[in-house]
């Protein structure tokens, strides 16, 4: 099966309730743990890149990799950009052989965001791709998307409706409390639940639901929405790792979101400290271990373990391929 957009997807999560997972991926043990899980539990997927990724690996290593992906598993896979910082990268990975490209123009005013979107939209849509924007800014650091809790703001439900229309964008994501990294927020923002685990403050829903009011049958993607499980934290924190109040999303908002005009929920973080939960606990008990292959399979499978987690429980979207 060749690569798809994520139009089709979209459409189906609205009508059937559920989310598509948006797994940012690096090398070769992260698409395999991902789409492994995907496949297993027959679910479509987007593997995302972002600038820090085409960097660290290089854009064509990534595409070959996602086709390999494609062979093995059969599945509806999107290759998308994740944060699309200006023009030219979108470009370049529309040219690339991606089918989905993210602009981000959340930093400029609304009205540049609203021409820069459109130029790539106009780019993108000649080339059959489609085009993901956003409204709002999210707190956060996520490879080279750095904003300051001071600095981030939700989106305005008054603004979605004209910016659609001058963009003609295919879906948009917005801010509604969700941060990017493993520290979304600080202890004194949170309460303790009866485990004493920090819980952050609930998503704005109330502004989710107008921006779906006002744009009816539109698909809504949420950023920052790694939930930094406690079970991977705890591994890392116990074999040497220092990841103090690391605190995420919790699932059951997510799911909330899901059943709603979110189709499209972006997990980053987990799968970074799955992978580092692995290589961590197996180097703690091998200390003399140098084959990158063996402290990499415990690292995948963690992969694996989180994905289909959150393919069943917190997406909805198992057996929906």
């Amino acid at each position: 099966m060749p690569l798809v957009t994520s139009a089709d997807m979209f459409k189906k999560a609205y009508e059937g309730g559920y989310a598509i997972g948006a797994f940012n991926v690096n090398n070769m043990e992260i698409i395999q743990g991902i789409t492994e899980a995907a496949k297993e539990e027959n679910a479509p997927l987007i593997l995302q890149v972002s600038a820090g990724a085409r960097k660290y690996a290089k854009h064509v290593y990534l595409v070959k990799l996602v086709e390999a992906a494609l062979e093995d598993t059969d599945l509806p896979i999107c290759l998308h950009l994740d944060h699309g910082a200006d023009f030219d990268i979108c470009k370049s990975c529309v040219d690339g052989g991606f089918t989905s490209v993210m602009i981000d123009g959340s930093q400029h005013s609304f009205e540049d965001n609203i021409s820069l979107t459109k130029k790539v939209v106009e780019y993108a849509h000649a080339h059959g791709v489609v085009v993901e924007a956003e409204l709002g800014k999210l707190a956060g650091i996520e490879d080279d998307v750095k904003v300051n809790a001071a600095d981030a703001s939700y989106t305005r439900p008054d603004e979605v409706e004209e910016f659609v229309e001058k963009t003609g964008v295919d879906s948009l994501a917005i801010a509604i409390g969700t941060s990017h990294g493993a520290f979304k927020f600080k202890p004194e923002q949170c309460t303790r639940n009866a485990d004493g685990v920090l819980v952050p403050p609930e998503l704005r829903f109330d502004i989710l639901a107008e921006i779906e009011k006002r744009l009816p049958n539109f698909p809504i993607v949420l950023h920052g929405s790694s939930s930094v499980i406690p079970k991977y934290v705890k591994i890392i924190n116990d074999n040497g790792g220092k990841l103090d109040d690391a605190i995420g999303i919790p699932e059951d908002q997510l799911r909330r979101a899901a059943k709603s005009a979110v189709c499209k929920i972006n997990i980053d973080s987990d799968l970074r400290l799955a992978m580092t939960a692995g290589i961590r606990e197996y180097m703690a008990s091998h200390p003399a271990a140098f084959d990158p292959r063996e402290y990499l399979k415990p690292a995948r499978a963690y992969i694996k373990e989180l994905v289909k987690h959150k393919l069943v429980h917190v997406l909805g979207c198992n057996g929906k391929a």
